[in-house]
């Protein structure tokens, strides 16, 4: 995307020497200009064509990764903020020697769930432009 910004003005600056016409050089201009956001737009759409086309398919190799992905950080979550203080508190509460228990990397869950929530900086963007529902 850079790289196309970058070309650019470099590519509008020798439509001032090829084409004569002013306005058919600002309609090339515009064109030239709006191909990368194009690009990425078309991109982007083709992506949420698979994401509807994986969703609406029942069969767990296709649309089954979603839901995995979902109830593993689901579960990794409940255990390092609820199962695992508990359990601590349980075992000294009986006097009884807490061994250690596993940790994991709750910067790499988060950035996967929140991810997977849709809580990300898209989100609080749609909710100050107000579109949002």
């Amino acid at each position: 995307m850079a790289l196309l910004n970058a070309l650019i003005g470099p590519v509008s600056g020798l439509l001032d020497k090829f084409v004569e016409d002013k306005d058919q050089k600002a309609k090339l201009a515009h064109e030239i200009s709006t191909m990368a956001d194009r690009h990425a737009q078309e991109l982007a759409l083709a992506q949420v064509e698979v994401n509807k086309a994986e969703a609406a398919s029942n069969s767990v190799w296709k649309g089954g990764w979603r839901p995995f992905v979902g109830w593993v950080c689901g579960a990794a979550f409940a255990y390092h903020f609820v199962l695992q203080p508990l359990a601590i508190f349980g075992l000294a509460a009986y006097g009884m020697e807490v061994p250690p228990l596993p940790n994991f990397d709750m910067g790499q869950l988060m950035t996967v769930l929140m991810g997977m929530l849709g809580l990300g900086g898209l989100r609080s963007f749609e909710k100050y432009k107000h579109v949002a529902k």
